[in-house]
């Protein structure tokens, strides 16, 4: 067989309109345009994948995709391509193992940047929980409430609580102890009945 204009460069790729892209080339572009952007790549990796021991792997996939893309034409711009085969990488993933995970998709749809408003639902977990904290608070003593409302909340050391309160240290720790106990065996205790409100 005799070699054609197209076969016949060493380390030559054919692109799709005959014409060939060689391979230093596309080495050249994807080390410059490509590699220096792999934080970035990996971070979006760790978001929109649940487990972290295959973002390397990940990793390894999004550039092989963009490699042999690479070899038929050089995309630009180079981060958008980058990010948008990592994108459909991971959906492909998501659909092959049947298993969609809300997180995952937030993250995909918003290309790795977080919304800066919890969503309704959020909001009213977080209520659900503010309001079991504060009953779960109500029902310890007053003086281990108090001690651990100013170290857990307000942040307070245990020498700020101990001159507040007008104790020694060892009774704020004592109190402190007692009551985030007692909060613990609240929480880990408590069964609330489908329709009950906590």
């Amino acid at each position: 067989m005799a070699d054609t204009p197209e076969t016949s460069l060493e380390g030559a790729e054919p692109r799709r309109n005959g014409t060939v892209m060689a391979a230093s080339d596309v080495n050249d572009w994807f080390v410059r345009e490509v590699l220096p952007l792999e934080a970035m790549l990996m971070q979006f990796l760790r978001r929109g994948w649940r487990n972290s021991a295959d973002v390397k792997d990940l990793c390894q996939d999004v550039y092989v995709r963009i490699y042999e893309a690479a070899q038929i034409e050089i995309p630009v711009p180079a981060k958008a391509f980058v990010f948008a085969t990592a994108r459909n990488l991971l959906i492909d993933r998501i659909r092959k193992e049947n298993v969609v995970s809300i997180e995952a998709v937030a993250d995909l749809d918003a290309l790795g940047i977080a919304l800066d408003e919890p969503g309704p639902d959020r909001s009213a977990i977080a209520r659900q929980e503010l309001r079991r904290l504060q009953a779960a608070l109500d029902r310890l003593p007053p003086r281990a409430r108090d001690a651990v409302v100013m170290r857990k909340i307000e942040g307070l050391s245990r020498p700020e609580i101990a001159a507040r309160m007008g104790i020694a240290e060892p009774t704020v720790s004592q109190h402190l102890a007692a009551g985030m106990a007692a909060l613990a065996d609240f929480f880990h205790s408590e069964t609330i009945e489908p329709g009950e409100k906590p």
